[in-house]
């Protein structure tokens, strides 16, 4: 798929995520909210308080490096024996029930309320700070038949509540590879290789790439090698959730 096509896409996919954004708000402010984990009232928030309280946080004594919890909050020995191309992640939860279902609620299921209760749990963890935030790319043939990139969404709330200005089109996902859940671990590195290409000058720039899910950390470190190639100083992590 050319370049243009893409951007043909990308045009498409932000005329109808507005037209669903405005539906959206126009249901939240006629019809009362009922929490989607235990069908509470939860006013114009997909999730009740209580619920969002026991949601799984990540603890605070994790590895700075890649947000794996270790014993005392240091390096954890897989990113001392295999440095990372990217230098922290920050992570607001741990990818576990009942956190799990409200992720695929949202990417699969396109309830786009729920980018706000990410995002803002997301913003309210970071441990760093950037000049820019890019999304994790999504390729042109999945953001086509899923209608958005959850991946965006999430970062245009977090852009508007730190301040860090969005980049939304610093880089492109040019091969539609396999989905990384679908694989063993040890494959997602190799699939994920050579499917990214960063368009944008990064030079001197500390770049955060937003994302939902951060598993093995093998589609952010291949983002990462881009990112450095375009210039980057320094890339980080901003996750909503880190798989254990």
């Amino acid at each position: 798929m050319s370049f243009a096509s893409s951007s043909i896409i990308h045009r498409v996919s932000n005329w109808r995520l507005g037209f669903l954004n405005n539906c959206l708000v126009f249901v939240q402010n006629v019809l009362p909210q009922q929490c989607l984990l235990c069908a509470a009232p939860a006013m114009a928030k997909p999730v009740c308080d209580a619920c969002y309280a026991h949601l799984p946080w990540l603890p605070d004594a994790r590895c700075p490096q890649c947000a794996l919890p270790t014993a005392d909050g240091g390096i954890c020995g897989a990113c001392l024996s295999h440095p990372p191309r990217f230098d922290r992640v920050s992570a607001a939860f741990v990818y576990a029930w009942p956190l799990a279902p409200l992720i695929h609620h949202y990417k699969y299921a396109g309830n786009l309320a729920l980018a706000t209760l990410l995002a803002q749990a997301l913003s309210a963890r970071l441990a760093g700070d950037a000049d820019l935030i890019i999304p994790m790319p999504l390729a042109p043939q999945r953001l086509l038949s899923r209608g958005f990139n959850q991946a965006l969404e999430i970062a245009r709330v977090v852009s508007r509540a730190t301040g860090v200005p969005l980049a939304a089109n610093a880089c492109r996902r040019v091969r539609n590879s396999a989905p990384q859940a679908s694989l063993p671990w040890r494959e997602r590195a190799q699939n994920i290789r050579g499917a990214f290409v960063c368009d944008a000058d990064l030079h001197g720039k500390r770049v955060a790439v937003i994302d939902d899910v951060m598993t093995t950390g093998a589609t952010l470190n291949e983002l990462a090698r881009n990112l450095r190639l375009a210039g980057a100083l320094e890339v980080q992590g901003w996750m909503v959730a880190r798989t254990l």
